[in-house]
Protein backbone atom coordinates (compact mmCIF):
# COMPACT_ATOMS: atom_id res chain seq x y z
CA UNK A 1 0.00 0.00 0.00
CA UNK A 2 1.45 3.07 -1.25
CA UNK A 3 -0.28 6.25 -0.39
CA UNK A 4 1.69 8.28 -2.87
CA UNK A 5 0.98 6.10 -5.65
CA UNK A 6 -2.87 6.56 -4.86
CA UNK A 7 -2.52 10.35 -4.85
CA UNK A 8 -1.08 10.02 -8.88
CA UNK A 9 -4.11 7.85 -9.61
CA UNK A 10 -6.50 10.47 -8.56
CA UNK A 11 -4.20 13.63 -9.43
CA UNK A 12 -3.79 14.82 -5.94
CA UNK A 13 -0.32 17.21 -5.25
CA UNK A 14 -1.83 18.85 -2.82
CA UNK A 15 -0.49 18.75 1.58
CA UNK A 16 -1.64 16.03 3.40
CA UNK A 17 0.41 16.71 6.41
CA UNK A 18 -3.01 17.67 8.80
CA UNK A 19 -5.89 15.47 8.80
CA UNK A 20 -8.48 18.46 8.69
CA UNK A 21 -11.47 19.14 6.65
CA UNK A 22 -10.04 20.86 3.55
CA UNK A 23 -7.38 17.92 2.96
CA UNK A 24 -10.15 15.62 3.42
CA UNK A 25 -12.39 17.56 1.06
CA UNK A 26 -9.90 18.13 -1.71
CA UNK A 27 -8.79 14.43 -1.83
CA UNK A 28 -12.48 13.25 -1.87
CA UNK A 29 -12.71 15.82 -4.81
CA UNK A 30 -10.29 14.16 -6.80
CA UNK A 31 -11.35 11.03 -6.08
CA UNK A 32 -14.20 11.41 -7.94
CA UNK A 33 -13.58 12.90 -10.61
CA UNK A 34 -10.55 10.25 -11.26
CA UNK A 35 -12.28 6.94 -10.32
CA UNK A 36 -15.18 5.52 -11.89
CA UNK A 37 -18.28 4.13 -9.69
CA UNK A 38 -18.44 0.92 -12.24
CA UNK A 39 -19.74 -2.64 -11.60
CA UNK A 40 -17.69 -3.67 -15.50
CA UNK A 41 -16.05 -6.48 -14.06
CA UNK A 42 -19.80 -8.75 -13.38
CA UNK A 43 -20.26 -7.69 -17.32
CA UNK A 44 -16.78 -9.36 -18.07
CA UNK A 45 -17.01 -12.56 -16.62
CA UNK A 46 -14.98 -11.00 -13.23
CA UNK A 47 -15.45 -11.44 -9.79
CA UNK A 48 -15.43 -8.29 -7.39
CA UNK A 49 -13.74 -9.13 -4.34
CA UNK A 50 -13.58 -7.69 -0.84
CA UNK A 51 -10.06 -7.39 -0.50
CA UNK A 52 -8.03 -4.55 0.36
CA UNK A 53 -5.34 -5.72 -1.85
CA UNK A 54 -7.58 -6.89 -4.54
CA UNK A 55 -9.26 -3.43 -4.37
CA UNK A 56 -5.60 -1.18 -4.51
CA UNK A 57 -4.63 -3.55 -7.13
CA UNK A 58 -8.13 -2.71 -9.32
CA UNK A 59 -8.30 0.74 -8.90
CA UNK A 60 -4.81 2.66 -8.17
CA UNK A 61 -2.42 0.07 -10.57
CA UNK A 62 -5.34 -0.58 -13.25
CA UNK A 63 -6.76 2.14 -13.14
CA UNK A 64 -10.05 0.91 -13.12
CA UNK A 65 -13.30 1.94 -10.95
CA UNK A 66 -15.30 0.41 -8.65
CA UNK A 67 -18.47 0.06 -6.95
CA UNK A 68 -19.61 1.21 -3.18
CA UNK A 69 -17.49 -1.69 -1.34
CA UNK A 70 -14.38 -0.80 -3.41
CA UNK A 71 -14.35 2.58 -3.83
CA UNK A 72 -15.42 3.57 0.11
CA UNK A 73 -13.21 0.57 1.61
CA UNK A 74 -10.22 2.17 -0.68
CA UNK A 75 -11.01 5.50 0.81
CA UNK A 76 -11.57 4.62 4.49
CA UNK A 77 -7.85 2.87 3.90
CA UNK A 78 -6.32 6.34 2.49
CA UNK A 79 -7.99 8.32 5.27
CA UNK A 80 -7.20 5.92 8.03
CA UNK A 81 -3.35 6.05 6.70
CA UNK A 82 -3.45 9.93 7.05
CA UNK A 83 -5.01 10.09 10.89
CA UNK A 84 -8.61 10.25 9.99
CA UNK A 85 -10.94 8.47 12.49
CA UNK A 86 -13.14 6.16 10.30
CA UNK A 87 -15.88 3.93 10.98
CA UNK A 88 -17.81 2.04 7.99
CA UNK A 89 -21.58 2.42 8.01
CA UNK A 90 -23.88 0.15 6.44
CA UNK A 91 -26.97 1.55 4.59
CA UNK A 92 -30.25 0.51 2.26
CA UNK A 93 -30.63 1.95 -0.74
CA UNK A 94 -34.06 3.35 -1.55
CA UNK A 95 -35.83 2.17 -5.06
CA UNK A 96 -38.04 4.97 -6.18
CA UNK A 97 -39.92 3.00 -8.36
CA UNK A 98 -40.90 0.60 -5.42
CA UNK A 99 -40.97 3.01 -2.82
CA UNK A 100 -39.45 1.05 -0.93
CA UNK A 101 -35.71 0.09 0.70
CA UNK A 102 -34.33 -3.33 0.68
CA UNK A 103 -34.16 -5.64 3.89
CA UNK A 104 -30.53 -5.70 4.43
CA UNK A 105 -28.21 -3.26 3.82
CA UNK A 106 -27.20 -3.19 0.30
CA UNK A 107 -24.33 -0.07 0.99
CA UNK A 108 -21.25 0.73 2.74
CA UNK A 109 -20.61 4.61 3.57
CA UNK A 110 -17.85 6.13 5.64
CA UNK A 111 -18.41 8.26 8.97
CA UNK A 112 -15.07 10.37 9.63
CA UNK A 113 -15.34 12.21 13.33
CA UNK A 114 -12.98 15.44 13.27
CA UNK A 115 -13.32 18.41 15.34
CA UNK A 116 -15.89 16.94 17.32
CA UNK A 117 -18.23 16.80 14.75
CA UNK A 118 -19.06 14.20 12.51
CA UNK A 119 -19.40 13.78 8.43
CA UNK A 120 -20.65 11.39 5.94
CA UNK A 121 -17.97 10.09 3.31
CA UNK A 122 -19.01 8.26 0.39
CA UNK A 123 -17.16 8.27 -2.82
CA UNK A 124 -18.92 5.47 -3.99
CA UNK A 125 -22.87 6.06 -4.88
CA UNK A 126 -22.05 7.45 -8.50
CA UNK A 127 -24.21 8.56 -10.76
CA UNK A 128 -26.11 11.60 -9.94
CA UNK A 129 -26.82 11.05 -6.63
CA UNK A 130 -22.84 11.13 -5.70
CA UNK A 131 -21.77 13.68 -3.31
CA UNK A 132 -18.95 16.19 -4.03
CA UNK A 133 -18.06 17.01 -0.21
CA UNK A 134 -18.34 15.19 2.86
CA UNK A 135 -21.70 16.44 4.38
CA UNK A 136 -21.60 16.83 8.20
CA UNK A 137 -23.50 14.69 10.07
CA UNK A 138 -26.77 17.09 11.07
CA UNK A 139 -30.36 16.34 10.82
CA UNK A 140 -32.79 18.65 8.89
CA UNK A 141 -29.73 21.02 7.35
CA UNK A 142 -29.63 22.03 3.53
CA UNK A 143 -26.29 21.36 2.68
CA UNK A 144 -25.75 22.52 -0.81
CA UNK A 145 -23.29 21.08 -2.97
CA UNK A 146 -22.88 21.49 -7.14
CA UNK A 147 -24.64 18.47 -7.87
CA UNK A 148 -27.64 19.80 -5.86
CA UNK A 149 -28.79 20.32 -2.09
CA UNK A 150 -28.07 17.39 -0.07
CA UNK A 151 -29.99 16.86 3.31
CA UNK A 152 -29.94 14.50 5.97
CA UNK A 153 -33.51 13.73 8.28
CA UNK A 154 -32.84 11.73 11.57
CA UNK A 155 -35.71 9.56 12.89
CA UNK A 156 -35.12 7.69 15.78
CA UNK A 157 -31.97 6.88 15.12
CA UNK A 158 -32.09 6.18 11.52
CA UNK A 159 -30.86 8.85 9.13
CA UNK A 160 -32.03 9.13 5.63
CA UNK A 161 -30.49 10.80 2.95
CA UNK A 162 -32.12 13.05 0.52
CA UNK A 163 -31.48 15.29 -2.43
CA UNK A 164 -33.49 18.29 -4.36
CA UNK A 165 -33.72 17.55 -7.58
CA UNK A 166 -33.21 20.52 -10.40
CA UNK A 167 -34.99 20.65 -13.97
CA UNK A 168 -33.59 19.34 -16.78
CA UNK A 169 -32.97 20.51 -19.92
CA UNK A 170 -32.71 17.39 -22.10
CA UNK A 171 -31.18 18.10 -25.64
CA UNK A 172 -32.14 14.79 -27.13
CA UNK A 173 -35.49 13.39 -25.18
CA UNK A 174 -35.50 10.07 -24.18
CA UNK A 175 -38.31 8.59 -23.44
CA UNK A 176 -36.51 6.02 -20.79
CA UNK A 177 -37.49 8.02 -17.48
CA UNK A 178 -40.95 7.26 -16.00
CA UNK A 179 -42.73 10.28 -15.45
CA UNK A 180 -42.97 10.09 -11.82
CA UNK A 181 -39.39 9.83 -11.47
CA UNK A 182 -39.14 13.32 -13.42
CA UNK A 183 -41.83 14.87 -11.43
CA UNK A 184 -40.10 14.11 -8.26
CA UNK A 185 -39.16 17.57 -6.39
CA UNK A 186 -36.60 15.71 -4.16
CA UNK A 187 -35.10 12.07 -4.41
CA UNK A 188 -34.87 9.58 -1.47
CA UNK A 189 -31.09 7.96 -1.59
CA UNK A 190 -30.38 5.50 1.16
CA UNK A 191 -31.06 5.36 5.25
CA UNK A 192 -28.91 4.54 7.34
CA UNK A 193 -27.91 4.00 11.02
CA UNK A 194 -24.70 4.74 12.87
CA UNK A 195 -24.37 1.46 14.31
CA UNK A 196 -20.43 0.64 13.41
CA UNK A 197 -19.79 -2.28 10.46
CA UNK A 198 -17.22 -4.57 9.85
CA UNK A 199 -16.43 -5.18 6.11
CA UNK A 200 -17.33 -8.98 6.71
CA UNK A 201 -21.02 -7.75 7.17
CA UNK A 202 -20.92 -6.52 3.26
CA UNK A 203 -19.69 -10.29 2.13
CA UNK A 204 -23.00 -11.23 1.53
CA UNK A 205 -24.57 -8.45 -0.18
CA UNK A 206 -21.04 -8.25 -2.14
CA UNK A 207 -21.70 -11.57 -3.69
CA UNK A 208 -25.86 -10.64 -3.82
CA UNK A 209 -25.61 -7.95 -5.40
CA UNK A 210 -23.14 -9.54 -8.55
CA UNK A 211 -25.19 -12.82 -9.11
CA UNK A 212 -28.76 -12.24 -7.91
CA UNK A 213 -30.87 -12.06 -11.65
CA UNK A 214 -32.89 -9.26 -10.12
CA UNK A 215 -29.70 -7.20 -9.10
CA UNK A 216 -29.51 -3.62 -10.52
CA UNK A 217 -26.05 -4.52 -11.26
CA UNK A 218 -26.65 -7.62 -12.98
CA UNK A 219 -29.31 -5.98 -15.12
CA UNK A 220 -27.43 -3.09 -15.75
CA UNK A 221 -23.93 -2.22 -16.71
CA UNK A 222 -22.71 0.92 -15.28
CA UNK A 223 -20.04 3.28 -15.65
CA UNK A 224 -20.01 6.87 -14.39
CA UNK A 225 -17.50 9.57 -13.61
CA UNK A 226 -17.82 12.92 -12.14
CA UNK A 227 -16.15 15.76 -14.50
CA UNK A 228 -15.32 19.32 -13.18
CA UNK A 229 -18.56 20.30 -13.85
CA UNK A 230 -20.76 17.42 -14.04
CA UNK A 231 -21.25 13.97 -14.87
CA UNK A 232 -20.85 11.30 -17.68
CA UNK A 233 -22.09 7.60 -17.74
CA UNK A 234 -22.65 4.67 -19.95
CA UNK A 235 -25.20 2.82 -19.05
CA UNK A 236 -25.38 -0.14 -21.30
CA UNK A 237 -24.74 1.25 -24.68
CA UNK A 238 -26.17 4.99 -23.56
CA UNK A 239 -24.11 7.60 -22.96
CA UNK A 240 -25.45 10.72 -20.12
CA UNK A 241 -23.14 13.65 -19.84
CA UNK A 242 -24.83 15.98 -17.76
CA UNK A 243 -23.66 19.30 -16.73
CA UNK A 244 -24.90 20.83 -13.68
CA UNK A 245 -26.92 24.20 -13.37
CA UNK A 246 -26.13 25.10 -16.80
CA UNK A 247 -28.76 27.81 -16.21
CA UNK A 248 -31.24 28.62 -13.65
CA UNK A 249 -31.12 26.06 -11.59
CA UNK A 250 -31.53 23.12 -14.53
CA UNK A 251 -28.66 20.64 -15.48
CA UNK A 252 -28.28 20.62 -19.46
CA UNK A 253 -28.43 16.66 -20.20
CA UNK A 254 -27.14 14.80 -23.48
CA UNK A 255 -27.61 11.44 -24.36
CA UNK A 256 -26.41 9.33 -26.91
CA UNK A 257 -26.88 5.28 -27.97
CA UNK A 258 -23.32 4.22 -28.57
CA UNK A 259 -22.73 1.34 -31.23
CA UNK A 260 -20.98 -1.60 -30.10
CA UNK A 261 -17.75 -0.94 -31.89
CA UNK A 262 -18.07 2.77 -30.01
CA UNK A 263 -18.34 0.90 -26.11
CA UNK A 264 -14.15 0.42 -25.88
CA UNK A 265 -13.21 3.52 -27.35
CA UNK A 266 -15.72 5.46 -25.27
CA UNK A 267 -14.79 3.85 -22.23
CA UNK A 268 -11.00 4.72 -22.97
CA UNK A 269 -11.60 8.48 -23.44
CA UNK A 270 -14.29 9.89 -21.39
CA UNK A 271 -13.39 6.60 -18.15
CA UNK A 272 -9.82 6.07 -18.85
CA UNK A 273 -10.59 2.57 -18.45
CA UNK A 274 -9.34 -0.40 -20.42
CA UNK A 275 -10.44 -3.33 -19.88
CA UNK A 276 -8.50 -6.79 -19.96
CA UNK A 277 -11.75 -9.40 -20.80
CA UNK A 278 -14.49 -9.08 -23.17
CA UNK A 279 -17.49 -6.91 -22.09
CA UNK A 280 -20.60 -7.14 -22.80
CA UNK A 281 -22.77 -4.22 -22.14
CA UNK A 282 -26.25 -4.83 -20.91
CA UNK A 283 -29.65 -2.34 -19.46
CA UNK A 284 -32.72 -4.57 -19.15
CA UNK A 285 -33.33 -2.77 -16.04
CA UNK A 286 -36.37 -0.12 -15.92
CA UNK A 287 -35.14 1.47 -12.86
CA UNK A 288 -33.65 4.79 -12.95
CA UNK A 289 -30.29 5.74 -12.16
CA UNK A 290 -31.22 9.39 -13.14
Amino acid sequence: MDIKEYFARISYQGSHNKPDLATMSDIFQHHIQAVPFENLSIHCGESIELNLEATYNKIVRKKRGGWCMENNYLLSWVLKTLGYDVTLLGAKVYVAELNAYPDEIDHLLLQVKLDGKSYIVDGGFGMAYQLWQPMELISGTDQPQTPGVFRFQEESGTWYLEKVKRKQWVLNPSTSTSQNVENEVSRRIYLFTLQPRDIEEFRGCNAHLQTAPDSLFVTKSICSLQTADGIRALVGWKLTEMKYNFRDNMDLVEIRILADEEIEKTLKEKFNITLDKKFVPVNTSRLSLF
